[in-house]
């Protein structure tokens, strides 16, 4: 079992940043992928960024550069920084952590809610 505890959100105004954190704890594989997915008001839950233990990147396409993924492997921790926050990324954000690629190796954190002002 993993447990993912987020920290880092939020509010802030249209163009501000914020950086997201959160630590996993539990029995961790040493190959695993870590990252974000978010989920708006009445929309489906979507990808923002996930970063493989080898280093691979996935961006959703709203991202456009203005967000960074990294990951701390000795503190079992994965960053988010967002830059350019604009009110359309207002969302809860949600942690993942998937093990070895498989689906019922998949955890979730509570989440952590995001709010970006006009």
């Amino acid at each position: 079992q993993v447990q993912l505890v987020e920290s880092g959100g939020g509010s802030v105004q249209a163009g501000g940043s914020l950086r997201l954190s959160c630590a996993a704890s539990g029995i961790i594989y040493s190959i695993n992928t870590m990252g974000w997915y978010r989920q708006a008001p009445g929309k489906q839950r979507e990808l923002v960024a996930t970063i493989h233990s080898s280093g691979t990147l996935t961006f959703g396409k709203f991202v456009k550069g203005r967000f960074t993924i990294s990951r701390n492997d000795a503190k079992d921790t994965v960053y988010l920084q967002m830059n350019s926050l604009e009110p359309e990324d207002t969302a809860i954000y949600y942690c993942y952590e998937n093990q070895g690629g498989r689906v019922a190796n998949t955890y979730w954190g509570q989440g952590t809610q995001v709010t970006v002002s006009s």
